[in-house]
């Protein structure tokens, strides 16, 4: 069996290091002239990292990436809402991690080239289309290099291509345009001295005005210093989606008044603002979900497949669940255990395609972020204990539901991974 996997980001790098661990040849073809370690930082929640230590993976990933000790909530003026253990401090098996996805990017090229050989990656290569006939695949990629068109034929292709992809364009060219949530985001890193415990998430304020922190660099903890990637977002009035350049770098100056008394006694939100060296802003967009990831022998994947709103610190895990359903399905055809690899795709969009619908449509809700919004609502003006707002086991509640909508429940996790709940 040989894969034509179009795309090199999280979920497609991680598809092929599954796919090799499995014995199935692929390659990766990604539009990019050269990878480079750019964006800012992600989340690797539990059952992401229980899927990447099968790979070998997880030492690097604790020599670079925060182990996150603790997520918290508060509203507008810093008082707290909710907080929560996280990882190994809420008794997953596993830690939950913080990192430049970059340079996750970077760390998951390397493996693959490693494993795989350097050619396993052929970059500046641009998915223009693909079809395929009962018996093989077919992609034809653009080069960036000369404009010249390339044909790569295999069992199957996977559009793992992001939230422009390609494939997906050609299976529904009209009536999947982005749904734009009428918010913007700033999104940077700072440099700066640790707070709270320096392995801490939080975030602060409601839905129309929010600041998302936390830190992404053991080595620099290590250090005693912190790398810190934060979100800015706000509602904009009347506003409407940027027809291009989703990813443009602006001047802290577009919102950065509206969080100026943003200063509590464990941070000063203006300070971190002011010391990023660049600042990049974001359409908060997603897409509809899909009736159908796939065609024949071509199928969808990550972003591809399902973008959603960056709540919740679910898009990179679900694109790596993907992966290992895929690869696991794909390992069935190959071992004769299904009756066509067509099935084998069916089979990997019936589990995951109605999983990740679901968690695209709650994100439309702010996800676990809904405690929040409660404490706006329900308190405008502050309240100077939250029970009195909103009761314990309403706030758990809302915690625990997200939790399992996306699968990583603390006692589902243990479940899969074989420990006593």
């Amino acid at each position: 069996m040989n894969i034509v996997i179009a795309g090199g980001g999280i979920g497609g790098l991680t598809l092929a290091l599954m796919l090799h661990q499995r014995g199935i040849n692929c390659r990766v073809y990604e539009s990019t002239q050269e990878l480079r370690p750019l964006g800012v930082g992600i989340n690797l929640l539990p059952h992401a990292v229980n899927e990447l230590e099968p790979l070998g993976l997880l030492n690097t990933l604790a020599e670079h990436a925060i182990p996150t000790s603790a997520l918290h909530y508060y509203n507008k003026f810093g008082q707290a809402i909710w907080q929560e253990p996280r990882g190994l401090n809420a008794g997953y098996p596993l830690p939950q991690f913080s990192i430049h996805r970059g340079e996750f990017q970077m760390l998951l090229a390397e493996a693959v080239r490693a494993r795989l050989g350097h050619d396993a990656i052929v970059t500046g290569m641009v998915l223009e289309s693909a079809e395929n006939d009962g018996i093989t695949a077919r992609a034809h990629f653009r080069s960036r290099t000369d404009g010249s068109l390339h044909t790569a034929v295999g069992d199957a292709v996977i559009g793992a291509d992001g939230i422009h992809s390609a494939l997906r364009k050609q299976f529904y060219p009209t009536g999947d345009e982005p749904r734009f949530s009428g918010r913007m985001l700033w999104r940077a890193v700072t440099e700066a001295t640790p707070y709270l415990d320096g392995r801490t998430m939080f975030m602060a304020g409601h839905q129309d005005q929010k600041f998302v922190c936390y830190p992404i660099s053991a080595p620099l903890y290590r250090e005693g210093r912190s790398l810190i990637n934060w979100i800015a977002e706000l509602a904009i009035p009347d506003a409407t989606l940027p027809a291009t350049d989703w990813n443009r770098r602006v001047d802290k100056s577009v919102f950065a008044d509206r969080f100026a008394d943003w200063r509590w006694d464990w941070i000063d939100i203006p300070s971190i603002i002011d010391g990023a060296q660049a600042i990049y802003e974001f359409p908060l967009v997603d897409r509809d979900p899909l009736p159908r990831w796939t065609k024949g022998r071509l199928t969808l994947l990550g972003d591809a497949a399902h973008p959603m709103y960056p709540i919740g610190s679910n898009g990179s895990a679900q694109a790596i669940l993907d992966a290992r359903c895929l690869a696991d399905c794909l390992s069935q055809a190959q071992q004769g255990k299904v009756r066509a690899l067509e099935t084998a795709l069916l089979e990997y969009e019936a589990e995951r395609l109605p999983r990740t619908a679901g968690i695209v449509l709650r994100n439309r809700l702010n996800g676990p972020e809904q405690v929040m919004q409660m404490a706006e609502e329900r308190a405008p003006q502050g309240f100077a204990n939250i029970a009195d707002v909103i009761p314990e086991h309403e706030l758990q509640a809302v915690s625990l539901r997200y939790k399992q909508l996306a699968g990583f429940d603390p006692a589902a996790l243990r479940r899969h991974t074989g420990e006593k709940p």
